[in-house]
């Protein structure tokens, strides 16, 4: 049997990779029966639960005696619906069929040659990777020095190494990293491995996941690496995004750091898939991707598959970003050693706190504080107020309380005003460093 690369996700095959062939002409009754007949034989040798690959073979004999795809002679349409009567039985969302003529010849050729290793990928396949920057969306420091990267896909190390390694060196000195996996569908374990490795030291060898396989009735581990490229950050504190789209590798990599107690999980419950496998040609223009083998994890001897990983901090999708950010200045504040990255820490946090949700001041609120400050001044201009050195641009504020300020754009930066019966009388302008300067309000605002 020729090897089959261990992947969790259907779009890293090669035959899957492709977008969706166009219907090429319409299915007979024939060819249907032969293509179910070939799923079938495919899920008895292949799928890693034989009770179920037998329950689901005889699901799709008694619907096709029963003519439920005789209409269905649209290819795309028919093999969504034998996704959808396979998945009805086993509720695995890895196991799914698709109308790939092209993808299917492949395989058969490469089947007939014979060959015991996988072949060479497509070059399509490799441009599409290398376009999309390996999955890799963006790579950037977020205030508090606390890193962000956006991945979309697990990408094979072979390919994607170089890449993971520039972003991971990126980050090596942030005292924090959030890996948002909101929008990641899955992938291949080597990137798990590789980029967890980038998270402990190098002296320390954790086992992240096991993985059994049905056709050689044995069970391999994954495990950190003894070397990387580049430089560790085993003392960053990390968080992981999810969503439900959150799928197969994304979650395995939410679901060993969660049980590894190394990162902190916001967002949404994830979409539930666990089983790894490859993509077999069904019949004479159909793939199937069949999940071969099932994770196990070493600390829970289980896995997400139907379950999905559950977050530490349940929110919307759409305000995990925020939500962990600030969680991170919070724990940052909490465990630094030094008066001074706690004054930091909490100086940011309260920035963002303000950033997210501001404070709400009343036009008397402002005017209150508005005026001129020696070269500085504060302006109310369209209902909010705004900060102007002499002779440079407007800059919009925000408020931290209703006589407390921050650059929008700036969070290094503070205004505090002095008060005296409701009207502001001076203005202290602090930077995180410590630096102070005061100065007495001149005149209100005109």
């Amino acid at each position: 049997m020729r090897k089959l690369t261990i992947i969790f996700l259907a779009f890293l095959a090669p035959g899957l990779f492709r977008p969706a062939a166009s219907a090429q002409g319409t299915l007979s009754a024939e060819e249907q029966s032969i293509t179910i007949d070939s799923l079938i034989r495919s899920l008895e040798e292949n799928y890693v639960f034989p009770e179920l690959a037998k329950e689901m073979g005889e699901h799709l004999l008694r619907k096709n005696k029963a003519g439920a795809f005789k209409e269905l002679t649209e290819p795309v349409a028919f093999a969504d619906r034998l996704t959808e009567e396979i998945q009805s039985i086993s509720k695995d969302k890895h196991l799914r069929v698709r109308f790939d003529p092209e993808g299917a010849a492949h395989m058969r050729a490469d089947s007939e040659r014979g060959e015991e290793e996988e072949p060479e990928p497509p070059q399509e396949w490799l441009k599409q990777m290398a376009r999309s920057n390996y999955g890799f969306q963006e790579v950037k420091i977020l205030e508090g020095n606390v890193g962000y990267l956006d991945l979309r896909g697990f990408m094979p190390a072979a390919y994607a190494g170089e890449t993971a390694t520039a972003a991971m060196n990126m980050l090596s000195n942030t005292d924090a990293i959030i890996f948002d996996l909101r929008q990641n569908g899955g992938g291949d374990p080597g990137m798990i491995q590789l980029l967890t490795s980038y998270l402990y030291d190098s002296g320390r060898s954790v086992h992240l996941n096991s993985f059994y396989f049905r056709q050689t009735n044995d069970t391999s581990q994954t495990w950190t690496l003894p070397y990387i490229p580049g430089k560790r950050n085993p003392d960053a504190e990390v968080f992981v995004l999810t969503s439900s789209y959150t799928f197969s590798a994304a979650e395995e990599f939410t679901y060993n750091l969660k049980n590894l107690e190394r990162a902190t999980i916001v967002g949404e419950t994830t979409g539930g898939g666990a089983h790894p496998g490859g993509t077999m040609p069904i019949a004479d223009r159909f793939v199937a991707f069949i999940p071969l083998g099932r994770a196990i994890n070493p600390i829970t001897n289980t896995n997400w598959e139907g379950t999905g990983v559950s977050p530490h901090v349940d929110v919307e999708k759409e305000k995990a970003l925020d939500v962990a950010h600030q969680l991170a200045l919070e724990k940052l504040a909490e465990k630094a050693e030094t008066e001074e990255d706690q004054r930091y820490y909490e100086w940011i946090g309260a920035y963002l706190k303000a950033k997210n949700e501001p404070a709400a001041l009343s036009k008397a609120q402002m005017e209150a504080c508005a005026g001129n400050y020696g070269a500085r001044n504060l302006i109310v201009e369209d209902g909010e107020l705004v900060y102007q050195r002499t002779g440079r641009p407007r800059m919009e504020l925000i408020a931290l309380s209703p006589t407390t300020f921050a650059l929008k754009d700036d969070p290094e930066l503070r205004f505090t005003l002095e008060m005296e019966n409701g009207e502001a009388t001076a203005l202290i302008l602090e930077s995180i460093s410590g630096w102070k300067e005061r100065t007495e309000r001149s005149r209100a605002q005109p």
